[in-house]
């Protein structure tokens, strides 16, 4: 078998690894990327609205009110030393992106320009903020765009179209690099580093309506879990509440931001009842919820009342053109009409893991040891959303997750780069240490009949939806589990379809679905374990916030789908914390 040594390897070409081999780069250390597609089609360049940062551009801001809004956005979930640490440092973190070339869009005085999100106050819960920075409405294309371009000068070396089956560790459980196979030819290829960095983004391909890219299978956090890493907070799934009805295509948040808002089939303008303060802009949580309950109580738009409507006609041609381009081109595409004269019906469509690997706010994968306290796992870190630091806890503010690949990906490296000061050698790698990852190549080597992968795959993520979605309760979480537990099993006997023209992309697609049902498993088992409603977990059998049982994180082992739990983190770095107190908008 091949192999290549690096300083770190990182897998995963999204915002966070790219902007981790940035920083790598050009500390010149060697480093490799690997992606399983080609660097800019990975899914940041799909985020629209914008990244948040209390420049205070438009009106008064500072990062104190942006952490406030970030944790009581969490529910109070997430960890507030990592929440101060990631507001802190978004201003420096939008500036970098300036210099790196990201061509934000402008105010008339030449200021980057920033528009109103969701769940946004000013002066910790007062009136509505103006915090997020855009490049119209494809912020996260121009952000991967540069980055990339920026990682091309600084000659990080990319392999591109490989895909990342296991990690590498010696007896010590320290990780040294990963098996990855050549997507083209079906080589196995060993990649030897002294760091490895997991970026390699969510999973939003659990759900049969999602946002997310084709290739959003949990890759990382399945190889996490499998290397014995437990998944933090995995419950906590966001529904963004306006995607495209029937479809799922993202509509931006920053359309509201902008002026748009929601309409149920009474011509109601119905987010007045469920938060008469931010209304339409409420934490996604809050709107997606409010959407599937008009629809549910009969008061949803169609023939089949089962979406709602968001109106942006009012806004002006002009308006809609030059700040929500990528949006019209979409509606237009796939819907046939232009959002400047047509509302858009909507509904809330899976869109983002706030759960993942747990890690500090340096990027380091921790793991629980005696007496509640954590431990660095050895050379291995990750950033983005595959990991959880946690800064989103229950429920993620919009525009937070841009800021939270370009906050703890240059944190990581920046660790990784003293780390490599004190390790100048690499340690052997044991002669078996491939051998798991072979035998899951070899095991997708055989075609034939049986069951195919395809559609053990649509029922995966048709059991995901219908047992693990906006609403949840006890039995329906337990089938969920069950039928989860039963496609594991059936996976076990699959073949690849023996008339398949794309051999190796047919065995990347088997590997791809073994990851999602262990993420799966993960995700449902974390929420039927959960008896509270916090955030984007809403149990109508448990219709309550438990701060005294639940203000905790939960940790998900694969073997023998073992649940354990650790504290929240609430004392922030500098500040007071803020304890949880009832969340409205």
């Amino acid at each position: 078998m091949e192999k290549r040594s690096f300083d770190t390897l990182i897998i995963g070409a999204g915002g966070g690894g790219l902007r981790a081999a940035l920083q790598l780069s050009q500390a010149e250390a060697r480093v490799a990327v690997v992606s399983k597609v080609f660097p800019t089609r990975s899914h940041t360049v799909a985020a629209q609205g914008g990244v948040n940062a209390a420049l205070a551009n438009v009106l008064p801001d500072n990062w104190h009110w942006h952490m406030f809004d970030t944790v009581k956005g969490s529910d109070y979930l997430g960890d507030q030393d990592a929440i101060e640490y990631m507001c802190r440092a978004a201003p420096r973190a939008v500036y970098e992106l300036e210099h790196f070339g990201v061509p934000f869009s402008r105010l008339e005085t030449g200021k980057i320009y920033q528009r109103a999100f969701g769940g946004q106050s000013r002066d910790f819960g007062g009136e509505q903020a103006v915090r997020t920075c855009a490049a119209a409405d494809r912020t996260g294309h121009a952000i991967l765009h540069s980055l990339y371009q920026q990682n091309i000068h600084a000659r990080t070396h990319f392999f591109d179209e490989y895909f990342a089956m296991e990690l590498v560790q010696n007896q010590d459980g320290y990780f040294l690099g990963a098996v990855a196979m050549n997507i083209a030819d079906g080589e196995p290829i060993l990649i030897e580093a002294k760091t490895t960095i997991l970026a390699t983004g969510g999973v939003g391909q659990l759900f049969r309506t999602n946002t997310n890219a084709l290739v959003n299978t949990g890759d990382g956090m399945a190889m996490a879990l499998r290397a014995g890493i437990p998944l933090q907070d995995m419950e906590f799934f966001q529904f963004h509440p306006t995607g495209i009805a029937g479809k799922g295509m993202l509509i931006t948040e920053g359309a509201r931001g902008e002026g748009g808002y929601l309409l149920n089939g009474d011509g109601e303008r119905f987010m007045e009842r469920y938060a008469p303060n931010a209304k339409d802009l409420a934490s996604r949580d809050v709107v997606s919820r409010a959407i599937a309950t008009e629809v549910r109580e009969g008061r949803g738009v169609g023939p089949n009342r089962d979406h709602v409507l968001l109106k942006l006609d009012h806004l002006g041609a002009d308006i809609v053109k030059k700040r929500l381009p990528g949006i019209r081109d979409m509606v237009m595409t796939f819907l046939h009409t232009d959002p400047a004269d047509t509302p858009i019906p909507v509904y809330p469509t899976a869109h983002y893991t706030m759960g993942g690997i747990p890690t500090d706010r340096h990027g380091q994968v921790v793991v629980p040891v005696q007496q509640g306290a954590e431990e660095p796992v050895p050379g291995l870190y990750a950033v983005g959303e595959c990991a959880c630091v946690s800064v989103h806890g229950a429920n993620r503010l919009g525009g937070n997750s841009l800021l939270d690949i370009l906050v703890f990906g240059r944190a990581a490296a920046n660790h990784v780069i003293e780390q490599l000061k004190e390790q100048r050698y690499h340690q052997p790698i044991p002669g078996d240490a491939a051998d798991v990852a072979l035998e899951r190549l070899a095991r997708w080597n055989r075609q034939g009949k049986g069951e195919s992968i395809a559609a053990l795959r649509a029922q995966l993520t048709k059991a995901m939806e219908d047992h693990c979605g906006v609403f949840r309760n006890e039995d329906v979480l337990q089938e969920g589990q069950q039928a989860v537990l039963a496609l594991r099993e059936r996976l076990q006997d699959a073949y690849i379809d023996d008339h398949s023209q794309v051999f190796n992309t047919a065995r990347i697609e088997a590997m791809e679905l073994e990851n999602l049902v262990d993420t799966a498993l993960a995700t449902v088992s974390s929420a039927l374990a959960r008896r509270e409603s916090r955030g984007a977990h809403s149990r109508i059998d448990y219709p309550e916030r438990d701060d005294q049982q639940w203000l905790k994180h939960s940790l998900f082992s694969l073997e023998d789908l073992k649940m354990d739990y650790k504290p929240v983190r609430m004392k922030p770095l500098t500040v007071d914390s803020f304890p949880p107190k009832k969340r409205t908008y």
